[in-house]
This record gives C-alpha cells, sequence and structure tokens, in this order.
C-alpha cells in the first residue's frame, strides 16, 4: 500500500498555508480581537470578490441567511419558497423570522431548483409569497435570470443561498458572465465559509447586496440591533446632555437584532483565503474535470451531476449519482466500503420537506425530483490540496466496488 492509499481522504476540508496562519497571528498580537480593521478590510476584500456594493460578514451561513430574511422583513404571516434538496439552515432561516415555508422540488440530475420548480411551488402557496431563496448547488446555480423573471412578475424577492458557490460565475442572457454574489439579479446573496467550503474561516459567513439600506440593516441586525449613529436617534433628550453635544456613550435599539458580530480573528484568515481564491477554485475545477474524465462510460449506473448551462461553477463538491439498486448495494453500504479503503463521502442533502419538524408543520408533499436526486447522490472527496493521483484512486475504489 503507498503512502496515498494509507492516507484518509475526507469529502473536504480546508487549506491552510503559512501566510494564513501569519495573518490570524497579526491579529492576535493586535489591539483588536474583534469588530476591528480586519473585519472591514475582509468585507472589502469579499466586495471585490463579488463585485458587490456591500459585504457585511457574520458567525457562519446560517446567521448570513437569517440576517438576509429579518432584513428583507420576513415574518409571520409571510410565505417564502426555499428548495427542499438543501441544508437545513436555509428553511430555518425564514422560519427562525415566523415566515411559513413552501418547498420548491429540483431537477433530479443536478439538484438545482429551476425557474419551473419556483414557478409550480409558487402557485401552491397558500397566500402570496414574498421571497425566494434559490441554492447553489455544489457551486452550480440554476437559471438565475429566469428564476428572476417568476419572481418580477409576482413581485418576489430573489434572495440566493450560495454557500456553495463563492468564486462561482453565472451566465447572463447576452453570454457574459458576473459573479455570484454580484447584486445584480438578487437582493441579496449570502455565503457561508466553514472549513469544507472554497474560502474557510473556521466559521464565517456574510452577506452581500447593492442596497444600502438593506446593508444598514444587516449591520444593525448582526449586533443586537442597535445604531450608535447620532442621525438615526429618536430620544435626543438621552442622546445629548443639556448643551447639545452627543453623549459619547449613547447608543439605541430600534428593532431586536443578534450577537452575529465576526471576529477579526476569522476576519484575517478569511481575508488571507480570499487572495488565494482563484487558485483555490481553478485546482477544484481541474480536480473536477479529472474525475469526469475518469468515470466516462459508467452512465448510467453512476453519472457525475448534471453541469448547468447557466454558470461557471466553482466547484464545492463533486457529487456523483449512482443507481444503488441496479449495482445490488446499498448506499450505507456503499459508503463503509470506501471509508475501509480510507475515502471519505457524504450524502448532499436529504430533502428538507422529509424532516419530521416540516412533515409536522405542513404534511407530506410530493416532490420526485428531490427524491429522486436524493435517492442517487454521494459527494466524493474534494478539495483544493488534493493530487491528481487522489482522484485516480478514489475512482479505482468506485469502480471496484461497483463491479466495473
Amino acid at each position: 500500500m503507498t503512502l496515498s492509499e494509507m492516507v484518509f481522504l475526507p469529502y473536504g476540508r480546508q487549506q491552510i498555508e503559512d501566510d494564513d496562519i501569519a495573518a490570524v497571528v497579526d491579529v492576535l498580537r493586535s489591539e483588536f480581537l474583534t469588530t476591528g480593521p480586519a473585519l472591514a478590510a475582509f468585507e472589502a476584500a469579499l466586495c471585490r470578490a463579488t463585485a458587490a456594493r456591500h459585504a457585511v460578514a457574520c458567525t457562519n451561513g446560517t446567521a448570513a441567511l437569517h440576517m438576509a430574511a429579518l432584513a428583507f422583513g420576513l415574518g409571520p404571516g409571510d410565505i417564502a419558497v426555499v428548495p427542499s434538496v438543501t441544508f437545513l439552515s436555509t428553511a430555518n432561516a425564514v422560519r427562525l423570522t415566523g415566515a411559513e415555508v413552501v418547498f420548491a422540488d429540483c431537477d433530479p440530475d443536478s439538484g438545482l431548483m429551476e425557474a419551473q420548480h419556483f414557478a409550480e411551488a409558487q402557485a401552491r402557496a397558500e397566500g402570496p409569497v414574498k421571497a425566494v431563496f434559490p441554492v447553489h448547488m455544489a457551486g452550480q446555480c440554476g437559471d438565475l435570470a429566469a428564476i428572476r423573471d417568476v419572481a418580477d412578475r409576482h413581485d418576489i424577492a430573489v434572495i440566493d443561498d450560495a454557500a456553495h458557490a463563492i468564486g462561482s460565475r453565472y451566465r447572463l442572457r447576452d453570454g457574459e458572465t458576473s459573479p455570484i454574489g454580484d447584486g445584480r439579479l438578487c437582493r441579496m446573496t449570502t455565503f457561508s465559509f466553514h472549513p469544507v467550503k472554497t474560502i474557510a474561516m473556521g466559521e464565517g459567513g456574510a452577506v452581500t447586496t447593492n442596497d444600502d439600506a438593506l446593508a444598514a440593516r444587516l449591520r444593525h441586525l448582526r449586533s443586537h440591533g442597535m445604531t450608535r449613529d447620532f442621525a438615526e436617534m429618536s430620544r435626543n433628550d438621552m442622546a445629548y446632555d443639556g448643551e447639545g453635544r452627543q453623549n459619547p456613550w449613547y447608543y439605541e435599539m430600534p428593532e431586536v437584532g443578534l450577537n452575529y458580530r465576526v471576529t477579526d480573528i476569522q476576519c484575517a484568515l478569511g481575508h488571507s483565503q480570499l487572495k488565494k481564491l482563484d487558485r483555490f477554485v481553478a485546482r477544484r475545477r481541474a480536480l473536477a474535470a479529472r474525475y469526469d474524465s475518469q468515470l466516462e462510460g459508467l452512465s448510467p449506473l453512476l453519472q457525475p451531476l448534471a453541469q448547468s448551462q447557466h454558470c461557471k461553477a466553482a466547484w464545492h463538491l463533486y457529487a456523483v449519482l449512482i443507481d444503488f439498486d441496479a449495482a445490488g448495494i446499498s448506499r450505507a453500504a456503499f459508503m463503509n466500503r470506501l471509508r475501509e479503503d480510507g475515502i471519505g463521502t457524504q450524502v448532499h442533502y436529504i430533502p428538507v420537506h422529509r424532516q419530521p419538524y416540516y412533515q409536522r408543520r405542513y404534511g407530506e408533499t410530493a416532490l420526485p425530483g428531490s427524491e429522486r436526486y436524493y435517492a442517487r447522490t454521494l459527494s466524493l472527496p474534494l478539495f483544493a490540496g488534493m493530487a491528481d493521483e487522489d482522484v485516480d484512486r478514489v475512482v479505482a475504489a468506485l469502480k471496484r466496488h461497483l463491479g466495473v
């Protein structure tokens, strides 16, 4: 057994280098551990990476979703459409505002909610839909322009969940591409910087937007809903002293927010990582292309995700679709055999409409595309630190355990 074969390959992991460590150490030696200059530097770098006017960093991707839902004004009596193939947080962020969720189906071969799935869910809703949350699965996006068309016809806001898609580019109708998160088709875009994502902050998230008012509200919401801007004060009797001077300690809370602040430690790591975004994305694309090449000819027993024509993906996941019944093996047994070979895999995701909480609240929902996608999906190792030989090793194990 070679050294490569002895090393365990997780489905995803961070790529931390010496300059990342140095950036964090610099913050630890500085005067600010939180809400300091590293935060502003990271947000400015994220604006450059996404071409957005504003970036508001926060504790994690779930916080980003919750902040975006609150900032837009979702609340009791409102309805939002969420694809069922996503992580729990996309739907949970809506419910945490008190709004209701209508689950949308997806393409069974890509896991993406497309415009027709959104329109069907909107028609099924028991009342006007206020927002839709497209999810960019594995780094791919669907036809955002078509989704925006449906949304505009019904006065629905588009808030996209790009937890998988930092560095991805969506295709405009003229054929050009633009960065996910640029705010041209979506009111807000949310990101996650968990260690398995392309850019790691340990934990971290952000919301990008081109709307000045939304950006201001996002910043209030991430810090208890409070403001120190004297132009926004309503209690002048408390804000100013008897001679009309500002009281330097004073703040107000016009609405309830949360402590979703992110530390300078995390932001220093995120800023350092963002400088490598192009390199990390290029490596992930090269690894995905190597998988594609080596897995040719295995369809219909095994096939990669259908590739969206509406984007240039920065692959967060490399997922394949396997006909486990035809292969004569359960997914659990298959994953366990790969793990014995030192290869980690994962399932992204259990359709959220099947979770007990949502079944109790909304009953059974027929989403055949989501069910078919879930029955076949398996995420293989993909991270920037992988060698070409690691892909070869994974593919050899797949073929061996599938008997092909």
